[in-house]
């Protein structure tokens, strides 16, 4: 994983929007939350976007976007969002090379990108870094009231 005071590396992926999202240019002087994922429509991975969705009116309420990214296809993004009436964009890194720039990628594990959320600030600093943020306890309203310092 990446640490805390990181600059967040900069990719350009496609997105459910029908657009291509740039992490620098669509989150300028904007903090969001990055969480990455192994795959769509399995059981933990639904539970953790659901979990977003979920939160997703006091993370708005606080001006924190929410970006998921997996190595699925836009196609499968599209269905999954759909299914879940998920109410944030999810980015295809289909050959990991993101998650790889972000250390979520085991060497002995090539095509696998760890679940791993990070916040980064609105100058793409690495805020907080958690892996299964859902499953910690942890209170998300003061993880990300962290981003607005």
């Amino acid at each position: 994983m990446l640490h805390i005071k990181d600059k967040a590396p900069n990719f350009t992926l496609p997105s459910t929007s029908g657009k291509t999202f740039t992490l620098y240019k669509d989150m300028l002087l904007k903090p969001c939350i990055l969480y990455f994922y192994p795959k769509d429509f399995t059981p933990v991975c639904t539970e953790q976007a659901c979990g977003f969705r979920d939160t997703f009116d006091l993370l708005r309420e606080l001006d924190v976007q929410v970006i998921g990214i997996s190595r699925d296809d836009i196609e499968t993004h599209l269905r999954f969002r759909e299914e879940f009436k998920l109410p944030f964009e999810l980015l295809s890194d289909a050959d990991g090379t993101v998650g790889k720039s972000y250390d979520l990628v085991p060497k002995d594990m090539p095509f696998f990108t760890r679940r791993t959320t990070y916040l980064l600030d609105k100058h793409h600093a690495i805020a907080g870094a958690y892996e299964n943020l859902f499953s910690t306890g942890l209170n998300l309203k003061e993880i990300v009231s962290k981003l607005k310092h």
